[in-house]
């Protein structure tokens, strides 16, 4: 299930990490004005990155850019966050968000862009429009509209932007933070007045047959367990009404999808994020549960890539009517 949040000023509203920049393409005239808008937003992000975040680290033939995120940063991983926004593009019926974007927005922000795929089509869209967007890892691309630039920085670590946005962006980040509240009142502190907030998230896969000895209910149940005792729950737990009231926030409208995995529904339009939606899962088995799993359940790396397999045999079984939760939320 996949869940958005937006906040309309000091409220929350449906939908989905940064400091010194690494790559940006601008004019002069667009670089400069991001430099006098975040002057000192380069230096803090750097001292705020300490030793966890651009440690490049291998384990089990897998690449993290921290010694505490979850989530690898490798090409199967790029690739698959890139099938992820394709995914929810169809979920929004080719829209980046859930709410209406004014067509003088001047200031957005998005938080945790990954491969930068959603970034660089909103900067697309909107030419006039200033689009920062942070995360740990540096792997976005180099070619980008000149309004568009990302930066390194770890959202937990406070954020030092020096002017607010109208608009900021969160999506997929289930799993990245201990203090989700944390997080929401630091991006209440950085809106405008009437600016708003997106949340989107996926929950766990849903097999409606499966019983509770089946490999996806062994996976959901290690992987939920796993992430608790790391204390960054997975989950849509982060989307619930109290973690945005304790920000400062109320949430204007929710919105919940279940989204079909695989070919099954006889929908043309959900046939084909299907299609998406069951690689992206297929692609993620791994790379969710290999470092928690291993890490934090003592499981053998064999173990948690058999389990893997085991999973993925059962999601391809043609009888299988399989969904996704997906939930979107607005705050007011």
């Amino acid at each position: 299930m996949e869940q958005h949040i937006e906040i309309d000023e000091q409220q929350v509203r449906d939908g989905e990490i940064g400091g010194e920049r690494n790559s940006f393409r601008g004019t002069e005239e667009s670089s400069e004005s991001a430099r006098e808008s975040d002057g000192d937003k380069s230096q803090a992000s750097t001292e705020s990155l300490g030793g966890s975040v651009l440690d490049q680290v291998n384990e089990h033939g897998r690449s993290y850019c921290s010694r505490d995120y979850y989530m690898p940063n490798d090409e199967a991983e790029q690739t698959r966050l890139s099938i992820t926004h394709q995914a929810f593009m169809q979920i929004l019926n080719g829209h980046l968000t859930m709410s209406r974007i004014p067509a003088d927005i001047r200031r957005v922000l998005d938080i945790g862009t990954g491969t930068g795929d959603w970034a660089t089509a909103f900067g697309e869209r909107f030419p006039k429009c200033e689009v920062i967007a942070t995360d740990i890892a540096p792997f976005q691309p180099e070619e980008v509209p000149p309004n568009v630039f990302f930066e390194v920085d770890d959202a937990k670590e406070g954020w030092s932007f020096t002017r607010p946005f109208d608009y900021i962006h969160m999506r997929g980040l289930t799993g990245a933070f201990a203090d989700w509240t944390a997080i929401y009142t630091e991006a209440r502190k950085h809106l405008r007045v009437g600016g708003s907030l997106e949340v989107a998230d996926f929950g766990d896969i849903k097999d409606p047959h499966a019983a509770p000895d089946s490999y996806l209910s062994i996976y959901n149940g290690a992987c939920q367990s796993a992430a608790e005792k790391a204390g960054t729950p997975r989950g849509l737990d982060h989307m619930k009404k109290q973690n945005f009231e304790a920000a400062g926030l109320s949430i204007l409208r929710s919105r919940a999808f279940d989204v079909p995995l695989g070919t099954w529904n006889s929908d043309p339009g959900k046939q084909t994020v299907g299609k998406m939606a069951l690689i992206s899962v297929l692609e993620g088995l791994e790379a969710v549960s290999l470092r928690l799993l291993t890490r934090y359940l003592g499981w053998k790396e064999e173990d948690v890539r058999s389990l893997c397999g085991k999973v993925t045999e059962e999601l391809m079984r043609p009888t299988r009517a399989l969904q996704s939760p997906a939930t979107s939320s607005s705050p007011g």
